[in-house]
């Protein structure tokens, strides 16, 4: 049976950093950049952990600028 997994892609120039979807994540996938800044200021949310992301679009649903964009990839 084929396994499915997550990809999440995150705007870095629009996040704000807010961490709402770093919260949201039932899996721990996200956190926020601690060393980078964007353009604006802000430390932006990246896959800190990318095999662990399931697709579920938590992360996506709650990020109040539409940052975020998740993806669902079939393995064999």
């Amino acid at each position: 049976m084929a396994k499915i997994r997550g990809a999440v892609t995150v705007n870095t120039v629009r996040c704000k950093g807010c961490n709402l979807c770093v919260v949201a994540c039932p899996c721990d996938v996200l956190a926020l950049q601690s060393k980078e800044v964007n353009d604006r200021g802000y430390h932006y949310a990246y896959m800190a952990q990318p095999d662990k992301c399931i697709g579920c679009q938590s992360c996506a649903l709650v990020c109040p600028d539409a940052c975020i964009e998740v993806y669902r990839k079939v393995e064999q």
